[in-house]
This record gives C-alpha cells, sequence and structure tokens, in this order.
C-alpha cells in the first residue's frame, strides 16, 4: 500500500513533508499527521532549512536538485514538493522510509 505522505500525480510526484529545523541531524524521523516527518539541521532562517531540504532529498533520491520544487509551504513546517524525473514512488519510498 502506498504510504499517505506521497502521491503520483500525471506531472510527477507529490510528497507532503513536515519538517523540524534546528535538529542535531537531518534524517527522516518518522510521520506525522499524513507527512513523512523529516528533521533538519539547518535553522529556519532566511531560507536555510529549505535549501537543506532540496539538497538532502536530491542526494537520497539521488536525482538532480533541479527535479524537486515546491508546491506549497515554503515558510511553513508543512510542505508539498513535486519530483519528476525518471524515478518512481517506490523508489522515493525505498530511499526515504525511517529506518
Amino acid at each position: 500500500m502506498t504510504p499517505t505522505w506521497i502521491k503520483q500525480t500525471p506531472t510527477g510526484i507529490v510528497l507532503s513533508i513536515y519538517c523540524q529545523p534546528g535538529a542535531k541531524l537531518t534524517k527522516v524521523v518518522g510521520l506525522f499527521d499524513d507527512s513523512l516527518k523529516i528533521s533538519l539541521q539547518a535553522p529556519a532562517v532566511e531560507n536555510q532549512a529549505n535549501e537543506l531540504l532540496l539538497a538532502w532529498l536530491s542526494k537520497q533520491l539521488k536525482i538532480p536538485q533541479k527535479q524537486i520544487q515546491f508546491i506549497s509551504g515554503q515558510n511553513s513546517r508543512k510542505k508539498r514538493l513535486e519530483i519528476w524525473g525518471s524515478i518512481s514512488p517506490d523508489q522515493i519510498i525505498q530511499a526515504l522510509m525511517p529506518k
């Protein structure tokens, strides 16, 4: 079954993410309100947390950062991002599921 935080759309794959800035490590923490909860090492100041989130997702998913964009939530802990390119929802789930 597909988790509630990931949805396939005609244009790509949408992720619902809940961010916790200012953490000790950047990592997936678990689930929170139908979103994937990710702690971010960067503070929520001057877009640092958003930039770290994009860079971290790019690295985890092994895709270029330009294939990830915000749909909503740049100024909120709840974010929606769209990913496109040659990656499947299953590959994303595999790369991001809490271990």
